[in-house]
């Protein structure tokens, strides 16, 4: 089985974009640079707001110790552990469109970050300086999704690539919450599994989708508020 994992508000419980806002003077940040925000270009705002805290002498070590404190997501520390046992059955990436640094210090100090045989996210590191910097994922041609990251397409090009490898996954399970998880989900298959943060845009677009196109979404939809939800599910897939 193939298991996919977002990370901000999916495995950890919040967005670790605005997290990283306590590491900066007073905790907030300037109006002028909160002004500067496009929708579809957060990628390019949020390297504005590294920039600002790198002038005001935020460090790496700040951010990390951010990173590393944000709380996981309701019942995400049972999934992990079930999946820890039963790690030889399923292949687990994570496509986010937060940063790489950020999800490996995350990932870590929670303890989970062996499970993961890919992340896929905005390369990030430090500068010369000690600023902290941002990158874009690749470019697409994906109307719906941010200028910075297409998930579909990721998804997609994983899957290509493991066929090559002669990999063939039975089912692909997929454990989302944001409008740019709903983008890749859109080509599950009747095999496969979305599994929809409740109430979160993935879950909202899904039903919208069903509304408008009954049978369009293919996958199965399993909504969940609790990531133990998924544990049980998955455990109830084992046992057939």
């Amino acid at each position: 089985y193939l298991l996919v994992f977002d990370f901000d508000e999916t495995i950890i419980n919040e967005n670790s974009d605005d997290s990283i806002v306590r590491a900066a003077p007073g905790q907030a940040l300037p109006e002028h640079i909160k002004q500067t925000f496009r929708e579809g270009f957060y990628n390019e705002y949020m390297q504005r707001v590294l920039a600002y805290m790198g002038d005001q002498g935020v460090k790496m070590g700040d951010f990390k110790t951010v990173y590393e404190n944000i709380p996981l997501s309701p019942g995400m520390p049972d999934l992990f552990q079930f999946l820890s046992k039963n790690h030889e059955l399923f292949e687990i990436i994570l496509i986010s469109d937060a940063n790489m640094f950020g999800i490996e210090c995350s990932l870590r100090a929670a303890g989970f970050y062996s499970l993961f045989r890919k992340i896929f996210s905005n390369p990030s590191g430090f500068d010369k300086k000690g600023y902290f910097t941002l990158g874009p994922y690749h470019s697409h041609k994906c109307l719906d999704c941010p200028a910075n990251m297409c998930k579909r397409k990721i998804l997609t090009e994983y899957l290509a690539e493991r066929a090559q490898e002669e990999v063939e996954f039975e089912r692909v399970f997929y454990v989302g919450d944001g409008a740019n998880d709903f983008c890749p989900s859109v080509t599950l298959t009747s095999a496969d599994v979305a599994f929809p943060r409740k109430g979160y845009p993935m879950h909202r677009m899904t039903q919208e989708m069903e509304k408008k196109q009954p049978g369009a979404f293919q996958a199965t939809v399993v909504p969940w508020e609790s990531a133990a939800e998924v544990a049980r599910y998955l455990q109830e897939v084992l046992k057939k």
